[in-house]
């Protein structure tokens, strides 16, 4: 299909609106037009998610649309989304305009089953990766599309799984392009739930904007030892000090650093690990904040030594740290007064 009305390829080619667009997905856009490494993505509009919350249903021509991404994300990635050749994994992120954090929901690893596990487990050489990213998709997507947290046994197979949620009434897509729909609306209906109302509404954000929905190939930082994921500010959030801060957790995904259960590590101990990976960690942080003219707060992956960056935004801090880091900025010739 050439005419697309309700999605957007995010190859850096072009900066949409960030009101169409998110700002989750504009910051993808952006990082790609700058050459930084970011895993392959394209957004569904928030003129999409409006039609959706009007009517009750997906637009007419969407679900076209989506397939004609999905197709566009194989080539561009060299796998396949819903095969057991090559799987392809997505993650599926909601991203407004203005920021919401925490407010509206992710769903990762969407994409795998049975058949999918087995073959990533036979591609890395690492069943247990497959195991367990093929459990972590199922726990997200009870808790998220579902509405229905579950905690599944660590060492059970996805057939336990399975049966554990159908019991509980939390019976999963079958198809991988079912449990993409299944997200997809999820994303949109978060728009409307009452903590995201009760945000809006405390920070003066209009009701009327509706999320996007970004949909990017998954990068893996629970693959290997080499692997993991963190958040790097590039300046201290808490003093407005000009040093990176940030912190990194090995072979886990970026839900694990939010979640509280573990402990990350340091920047410096990233260095000891991934000596190269935080190099290009700490030039592209440096990149994002002259092209920005502000601090950023910078999500990324380390997939065996290699690092990828799914999103970057403006940085929320301390009022002191606020104050030193205009001072500093307008000194340093990023921004006027």
């Amino acid at each position: 299909m050439t005419d697309f009305r309700w999605t957007i390829t995010l190859d850096g080619s072009s900066l949409p609106d960030r009101k169409l667009i998110g700002g989750k997905a504009w910051s993808v856009a952006r990082m790609r037009s700058l050459g930084l490494a970011v895993p392959p993505a394209f957004v569904i509009t928030t003129e999409a998610c409006l039609a959706y919350l009007e009517h009750g249903a997906f637009p007419d021509g969407l679900a076209e649309e989506i397939e004609a991404r999905l197709q566009w994300l194989n080539t561009e990635t060299g796998r396949n989304f819903g095969s057991a050749d090559r799987p392809l994994l997505l993650s599926v992120r909601s991203g407004a305009a203005i920021s919401m954090p925490g407010m509206m929901d992710t769903v990762l690893n969407l994409g795998i089953d049975a058949s999918t596990e087995e073959a990533l487990g036979r591609e890395t050489g690492m069943p247990a990766f497959a195991r367990d990213t093929h459990r972590r998709f199922l726990e997200l997507y009870a808790a998220i599309v579902l509405k229905s947290p579950v905690e599944l046994e660590a060492g059970a197979d996805s057939a336990a799984w399975r049966a554990q949620l159908s019991v509980a009434g939390q019976d999963i897509p079958e198809t991988a392009r079912d449990c993409l729909t299944g997200a997809v609306r999820a994303v949109f209906e978060s728009w409307n739930t009452r903590r995201a109302r009760r945000y809006r509404e405390h920070n003066g954000i209009a009701h009327d904007m509706g999320t996007a929905v970004t949909v990017q190939a998954m990068v893996f930082g629970n693959l290997d030892d080499r692997s993991g994921t963190g958040v790097v500010f590039s300046r201290n959030p808490l003093t407005g000090e000009r040093v990176p801060y940030g912190e990194y957790l090995q072979r886990a995904q970026g839900e694990d650093v939010v979640s509280g259960k573990f402990t990350p590590l340091t920047l410096d101990a990233m260095h000891d690990l991934e000596p190269e990976a935080h190099e290009a960690l700490l030039k592209a942080t440096e990149r994002l904040e002259q092209e920005h003219g502000d601090v950023q707060d910078i999500e990324f992956t380390v997939q065996s030594g290699k690092l990828y960056l799914p999103q970057s935004r403006s940085a929320k801090r301390a009022p002191d740290a606020a104050v030193r880091t205009a001072v500093e900025m307008v000194n340093e010739g990023m921004i006027d007064i």
